[in-house]
């Protein structure tokens, strides 16, 4: 196989992340990160936000089932956020085909839609707890000059969470 062209020895880190993640998805999921990276393109405005693919079932023993020993296509689970799973439902066919034109062959069949959140709860961000001792004079001293209470408040609050000591 032909490696990809390289800069004196210099490889992308998404070349090697994509390396090193492909066959643990592949394995476990039946996916690649190609798939995944190229989702919002594939499953277009109305369904890029509420949905995920998860993982492709391949059938067992497809030369046995087929008879002559073809090929045969898998099937999609997609995650989907609530009441938006219905319109999947309704477009799934244009997806498949979708899906299927993105690889190049009819790699997919049938398509399962679970209903669960796609996106990651925001984190909430805590306050930072007041400045003591010689970091409160320090922060003190160097909005001191400043007149307008509104600047200085804010620059108080961007103070005290710059010093304030964390546990990461």
């Amino acid at each position: 196989m032909k490696q990809p062209y390289t800069r004196k020895g210099v490889v992308q880190i998404s070349e090697i992340a994509n390396g090193l993640i492909d066959p643990v998805l592949a394995k476990r999921a039946g996916i690649n990160t190609l798939l995944l990276g190229s989702w919002d393109e594939i499953a277009g405005e109305e369904f890029a936000d509420c949905t995920r693919p998860e993982k492709i079932a391949w059938p067992r023993r497809a030369s046995e089932t087929a008879g002559e020993g073809g090929y045969q296509p898998g099937v999609l689970t997609v995650a989907c956020e609530g009441a938006r799973a219905l319109f999947l439902t309704h477009a799934q066919g244009e997806l498949i085909q979708r899906i299927n034109g993105f690889f190049g062959f009819p790699a997919i069949n049938q398509m399962r839609i679970v209903q669960k959140p796609v996106a990651p709860p925001p984190k909430r961000n805590r306050k930072p707890k007041p400045l003591t001792g010689e970091r409160a004079r320090h922060l003190e001293e160097m909005v001191d000059g400043i007149e307008s209470d509104a600047l200085k408040a804010a620059l108080k609050r961007l103070g005290t969470a710059v010093l304030s000591s964390r546990k990461k």
